[in-house]
């Protein structure tokens, strides 16, 4: 009896143990991916559907047979809108969750956070959102704008004649470094073009900030000096009050046009947008794209937001972050599988000239040295419905300018700074 109740336990414990084998081989045998996006605080009104939309590419990647063989496994950390804390997310997906790639971050000063801890750790950052420019990193690969990709374009159509011929601007942002090293750049831009410092306002709000009331007050003020646009850089949940106010003080898009660079279908969903209607934005895609690729892309986050019971999803919507984030994880793993390896600079290297057929309509190129998308530029029109209308593009993708020449001194750093080998 003794004998048969060793037998059984002997036999338990080699069970035991070839299970516990069966795990970490099934463990080993993944490549973990870090998404590091803010699912609470004041950015998480953005960023929460780009770690939904890094789900459904990374499931999508693993349907097809995963990368090089091995299935993708998703580590989600939130930062929570609290940017030493993206550093210290950062430092944990690479060095505890020993994650082959970091897919994530929204506003510039996230970005700026966790560089460091990238190139000391030589980890990969893919960052999705359009940004200010004035950086270049061997250890980012910048998948949203650079501001000759969104910024410049918007403020010349504002000036054209389509645009409604603006002598005007107010600049109008949340108080971080994107907003003011855009509107930076952006002075500078106007400058050059004949515009004084007497004609442009320049505005900011802390995050989260929701009182706009003065704010839209002093923008119907200054407009009555003439043909007058706002330019905005506001980042968040601030934008819901913002288009508000606009609305409950009546400011049309026929008397102040506002262009945003930071509102798109996904912040929409939570405004009435009726009284918005004629209002624009500056991005690389829209939603409303007409092609056979955004239909399916389209589609399939609909699906996806349905059948994962995502909030909202029966009036889910995509945007370009979200686009820029499933061309990022795309190109890294079809990077990944030329070099037959998920090590950073075997992918570094893989990366330079990759090529996807984007739901925007335009085949992207991963740009050979400077690690900026070639990305078509689009000025979409709101819509009653919160779509955008496109107004303007670009027939052909345009190369990223990561240094500005408006700002002195550019001209003295080389667009050819980051070498991918």
């Amino acid at each position: 009896m003794k004998r048969r109740s060793l037998i059984k336990a002997f036999t338990l414990t080699a069970s035991i143990a070839a299970m516990g084998m069966s795990w970490t081989l099934q463990a080993a045998e993944t490549i973990k991916v870090g998404i590091l996006h803010s699912l609470s605080g004041t950015m998480a009104i953005s960023e929460t559907s780009l770690k939904d939309m890094a789900l459904m590419t990374i499931d999508e990647i693993n349907a097809k047979g995963g990368v090089n063989g091995k299935m993708l496994e998703a580590v989600v950390v939130d930062p929570a809108s609290n940017w030493p804390l993206f550093a210290e997310k950062s430092r944990q997906l690479l060095t505890q969750d020993k994650v082959a790639v970091v897919f994530g971050c929204w506003t510039s000063v996230s970005r700026k956070s966790v560089l460091p801890v990238f190139e000391e750790l030589n980890g990969l950052l893919f960052y999705p959102v359009q940004y200010e420019g004035e950086e270049m990193s061997p250890n980012v690969f910048y998948t949203g704008a650079a501001p000759n990709q969104q910024a410049i374009p918007a403020v010349e159509y504002l000036m054209s004649e389509d645009g409604g011929s603006a002598k005007r601007f107010v600049l109008l942002g949340t108080d971080y470094v994107y907003p003011r090293t855009t509107n930076k750049i952006l002075r500078a831009f106007l400058h050059s073009k004949g515009v004084a410092d007497k004609d442009i306002e320049e505005v900011y709000t802390p995050f989260g900030h929701s009182d706009y009331q003065t704010i839209v007050s002093n923008i119907k003020k200054f407009s009555a000096g003439g043909k007058t646009a706002v330019i905005s850089t506001v980042n968040g949940d601030s934008n819901v009050p913002f288009y508000k106010e606009l609305a409950n003080q009546g400011l049309k898009a026929t008397d102040v046009p506002v262009i945003a660079f930071s509102v798109g279908e996904e912040e929409l969903r939570g405004i009435d947008t009726k009284p918005l209607v004629g209002n624009l934005a500056a991005w690389n895609y829209f939603e409303s794209v007409e092609n056979p690729v955004n239909k399916k892309f389209v589609n399939d986050w609909k699906a996806y937001a349905k059948a994962h019971n995502l909030p909202g999803a029966d009036k889910a919507v995509t945007n370009d972050p979200m686009e820029a984030t499933y061309v990022g994880i795309h190109m890294w793993a079809q990077a990944a599988e030329k070099a037959k390896s998920t090590d950073v600079d075997k992918v570094r290297e893989a990366m330079a000239g990759q090529t996807f057929a984007a739901p925007s309509g335009y085949t992207l190129t991963m740009d050979k040295t400077n690690h900026h998308l070639h990305k078509p530029v689009m000025i979409g029109e709101i819509q009653d419905d919160g779509q955008f209308n496109v107004v303007w593009q670009t027939k052909e993708p345009i190369r990223a300018q990561p240094w500005s020449p408006y700002i002195p001194g550019n001209d003295k750093k080389p667009d050819y700074a980051v070498k991918s080998n």
